[in-house]
């Protein structure tokens, strides 16, 4: 008994302690308070902090004590929830909706579907299935199983979004153009963002991964030629050259310890 009064009375502080953010005055620039009686500040720090304790408890406390059979993950506000059936499935996300309405929130009409996890086992049509969260898209995939042989299995791999956006990142650091720093200067700068892209995204099918990380060879290449005198205007002579720094240094750069090395040799494949 007591435990669930500390457990009311924990709920009831956090909510009037939302509530207090929501309504708190907006300082502009000059020093002029603004009073607002909803929301937070666009783009303001407290804003994914408001916006995850209220799903947590309009969403995920809920969904534990409606469906308590029923396994869900949640990031912010994209959630995937497991169900064994369509009928189910469908019946489920009317509940939701519902859910939201109550707290003045509706699902995305576009983003909201039901997806059919389609694999060796479940061998069905339907329109829907595949989908992307956190990143990755999942789908039916072409799997290896410990004898040796191959069966479709329902995995993720790094989205098609994920990789474009990491292409505008790549393509950002303008590598070929920083004629003034060392090999070792391009390694230290870029390595722990390629390597955190490799620990997030190469943890399923990383070989995914590999056109991406190939390019970054290119724009080594094109920086090589733009570096050394004897290099520009050569490009197979600044292949070859950076295919002996590679198999000098194999582990100067993060994506070369993956195996994605200038030479064309990848390792770890899968």
């Amino acid at each position: 008994m007591l435990r669930a009064v500390r457990r009311h009375t924990d709920e009831r502080w956090i909510l009037l302690y939302v509530e207090r953010w929501l309504k708190a005055p907006l300082q502009q620039e000059d020093g002029t308070l603004v009073q607002r009686d909803r929301g937070t500040p666009q783009g303001s720090s407290i804003s994914p902090l408001v916006a995850n304790l209220f799903l947590h408890y309009a969403f995920d406390v809920w969904m534990r004590k409606q469906f308590p059979d029923l396994q869900f993950e949640r990031y912010c506000d994209d959630a995937v929830v497991h169900c064994v059936s369509e009928q189910q499935a469908l019946l489920v996300r009317d509940a939701i909706a519902g859910r939201l309405a109550q707290c003045g929130l509706e699902m995305h009409p576009a983003k909201t579907r039901i997806v059919y996890c389609k694999d060796a086992d479940r061998r069905a049509t339907y329109a829907n299935e595949r989908f992307d969260f956190l990143g990755y898209t999942f789908r039916p995939r072409l799997s290896k199983g410990k004898a040796g042989k191959f069966f479709v299995n329902f995995l993720p791999a790094v989205s098609n979004e994920a990789v474009k956006a990491m292409s505008r990142e790549l393509w950002s650091w303008r590598i070929n153009c920083r004629s003034d720093k060392s090999l070792g200067d391009l390694a230290h700068m870029f390595n722990k963002v390629v390597q955190g892209w490799i620990n997030y995204y190469g943890r399923f099918y990383k070989s995914r991964l590999y056109p991406l990380l190939r390019r970054m060879n290119e724009y080594l290449v094109r920086w090589a030629k733009r570096k050394y005198k004897r290099l520009h205007g050569h490009t197979r002579r600044a292949k070859r050259w950076l295919v002996r720094v590679a198999r000098r240094e194999p582990k100067l750069f993060a994506h070369w310890k993956l195996g994605v090395r200038p030479d064309g040799w990848t390792m770890g494949a899968v």
